[in-house]
């Protein structure tokens, strides 16, 4: 059995979504953040030494295992559903896969992280900002102009890229400036919040704000 260790508002909603379109059997734990600080609880940290969600525990083998990190859970469970959803078989479409699996939080997060921060400073955060705005605007451009192409980001079908791309582009339409000038990611996002499992895995996760 795969337990999920869910913390509200967070990436982990990705990994609900990917094993309800799976339908491997699953469990939820679910966490809420501390109301001031809008932390991770410390009881995180029993189950893993970052303290930090999503982390899943494995116990369907002879082993149990721990896995941390968005992307490598999605490999995980990919590989565990013997590739469905997986790299497409077309070399073009595999390399677009790998590239959207690794740009969503190596590339695409950092900069929609650092404007979430800076809402939160005072005086000097709105200034700063601004500086951070363009650079979100790159990424959105380049988002935009690959879902122009095509339905999803690796081809003709979902992918495990689209479940890892969800959560920048849901935090980039609720604060980092994604809206209906960019009209084929807001079409690739009401896609996905319209699929019979994302609904399904938001039912179970609880409160999400960026749905």
């Amino acid at each position: 059995m795969i337990t999920v260790h869910h913390l509200e508002n967070s990436r982990s909603q990705r990994v609900l979504w990917l094993l309800e379109e799976l339908g491997l059997p699953y469990e939820i734990r679910r966490y809420a953040r501390n109301p001031k600080t809008m932390l991770a609880p410390p009881e995180l940290r029993a189950v893993h030494p970052l303290g930090k969600s999503p982390v899943i525990v494995d116990t369907s083998g002879d082993t149990t295992r721990t896995v941390a990190e968005t992307g490598a859970i999605v490999e995980y469970l990919v590989e565990m559903a013997d590739g469905r959803l997986g790299a497409p078989a077309h070399r073009e479409s595999a390399l677009l896969y790998r590239q959207f699996l690794h740009y969503a939080e190596g590339s695409l997060m950092p900069p929609l992280l650092v404007k979430l921060v800076l809402t939160r400073v005072p005086i000097f955060g709105k200034a700063a900002q601004k500086r951070i705005q363009p650079m979100i605007d790159v990424h959105l451009d380049f988002v935009e102009a690959e879902l122009a192409r095509r339905p999803w980001f690796a081809g003709e079908s979902m992918t495990a890229a689209d479940v890892m791309m969800s959560f920048p582009l849901e935090a980039a339409r609720s604060r980092g400036g994604l809206d209906e000038s960019r009209p084929a990611t807001i079409a690739w996002l009401n896609k996905v919040h319209a699929r019979p499992a994302y609904q399904t895995a938001l039912a179970k996760g609880g409160p999400y704000a960026y749905a």
